[in-house]
């Protein structure tokens, strides 16, 4: 069988392409790859010179500036070059896109908290004066719960709304984050990685240069003590609880891993079959019976080996002759990466 070439674009931080790297190298013996920085200038003589079956998407988050340059390249290889990119593009807009995201859903009649964006101050002003408290502002940019502020009394909301329209910098996280958990032994890798760590603090600096743009976007506060984090890859799910530390789930690395309901898996399949997402963590409230999403991802973190256990076993659930079926083994191997190769393999098979 001809083996499979793939090319993987990387982003403006130096090493964000490694877990694609380390995965491709789990699977020579079915694929070549090579790596092409997306963000050079050269960038469409390389992707051409290329010639891939797939083109490996790994898009930072870290800025407003590269995301527009990462997004409007993606937009050149899928619809003027004809290439195949994955994930696929849909995702890759959507993807540390809070605004375009609160479009995507409203326009596809998908619930969620109910979020306004302002480019006006007038009209933002009117909108702070009547809004239910409290209310929770967003940055366009920020993974891990960055950018993300609860504000409880209409004098913070004012202020937000003031800072951000005069140009003055709204208080966003630079630097680690002290309410994850693990500390100590993430400050211990760092110590023994020098790379990484000189890494880490580019990634810092990108984020503290980047401006804050003249627009707000505010959303709907739900009352929650966990979030379910649903997981697909390919045929493959996988889901947990992502639990509330201070104000807020994300970013703080505690999970429940429970077994989760089938009617969640039953939504999240209807929406990613829709939309034909291969490569997706969907965040959701559980509120009054009913999910409302908060978060759509196409790349994620994955601070444990796993992304599911039921009944204390790790493993995946498929959906097969119209029922979940739950496979016990390790699929998350190197943060899941190497299971998204499985699955263009398959997709290379199934042509």
């Amino acid at each position: 069988m001809k083996k499979l070439k793939v090319a993987i674009c990387a982003n403006e931080i130096s090493g964000d392409e490694q877990l694609w790297i380390d995965a491709c190298d789990d699977y020579s013996d079915y694929l070549t790859y090579e790596v092409i920085q997306l963000a050079s200038e050269d960038w469409i003589d390389k992707i051409k010179k290329a010639e891939a079956d797939w083109y490996l998407l790994r898009p930072g988050a870290f800025s407003e500036r590269y995301k527009k340059l990462y997004d409007e390249r993606v937009l050149i290889m899928e619809e003027e070059l004809n290439l195949s990119v994955f994930p696929d593009r849909k995702s890759i807009f959507i993807y540390e896109n809070k605004r375009y995201l609160s479009y995507w859903l409203e326009a596809n009649n998908l619930p969620h908290p109910k979020t306004r964006v302002f480019y006006n101050k007038k009209e933002a002003d009117l909108f702070i004066q009547t809004t239910s408290l409290p209310i929770v502002a967003k940055s366009n940019i920020g993974a891990s719960g960055a950018g993300v502020q609860i504000l409880k009394n209409r004098s913070e909301l004012i202020d937000y709304t003031k800072g951000i329209f005069t140009g003055n910098r709204v208080k966003k996280r630079v630097g680690p984050n002290f309410q994850k958990k693990k500390k100590l032994s993430r400050l211990i890798n760092l110590l023994k990685h020098p790379s990484e760590a000189k890494n880490r603090l580019k990634v810092y600096k990108t984020i503290r240069n980047d401006e804050i743009p003249g627009y707000v976007i505010f959303q709907e506060y739900i009352e929650h003590e966990f979030e379910w984090r649903v997981v697909r890859i390919g045929d493959s799910y996988f889901a947990h609880k992502k639990l509330k530390i201070g104000d807020k789930a994300s970013g703080s690395l505690d999970k429940g891993y429970e077994n989760p309901p089938l009617d969640l898996l039953n939504f999240v399949k209807e929406i990613t079959d829709r939309f034909q997402f291969f490569s997706q963590a969907i965040d959701l409230f559980q509120s009054n019976n009913s999910y409302l999403i908060n978060e759509v991802q196409c790349i994620f973190g994955q601070s444990d080996p796993y992304q599911m256990m039921v009944d204390g076993l790790v493993g995946r659930y498929r959906y097969q002759s119209g029922n979940w079926i739950f496979e016990e083994g390790n699929y998350n191997k190197n943060q899941s990466y190497n299971l998204r190769i499985e699955y263009l393999l398959h997709a290379q098979q199934r042509t």
